[in-house]
């Protein structure tokens, strides 16, 4: 890796038991923020998604630490990239009255994250 280039660093968290569009509402607050001030806005938000979005931003961080000849400060890093995609659903079947069945829907997400230096 030569001077010139920047360090990023990526993680995905699969099968995330929680639907992309809840997620979603918290990966647009930290998009494009520093990851220190991103773990501080994820650590005390009152959203259960929050929790699964911050273990996938620390696992980027600590991939960034991985790369081999690069001294990384995080400090530094930046949320360059996050988004959450729709991972498969499990559906399941209520009874209702008269015969009737109501389709229940258990959606899970797949959270990317992206961290580089500024």
């Amino acid at each position: 890796m030569s001077d010139g280039e920047k360090l990023t660093a990526k993680a995905v968290g699969r099968y995330i038991r929680t639907s992309p569009q809840k997620a979603r509402l918290i990966i647009d607050q930290i998009r494009g923020k520093k990851v220190v001030e991103a773990l501080a806005i994820l650590h005390f938000s009152p959203k259960s998604a929050a929790k699964d979005i911050e273990r996938v931003l620390k696992s980027a961080v600590a991939n960034a630490g991985q790369i081999p000849d690069k001294k990384v400060d995080v400090e530094d890093l930046v949320v360059t990239e996050a988004f959450i995609d729709q991972g498969p659903s499990m559906k399941r079947i209520r009874p209702a009255p008269m015969g009737r069945a109501f389709p229940i829907i258990k959606r899970t997400s797949y959270i990317t994250i992206n961290v580089s230096e500024k």
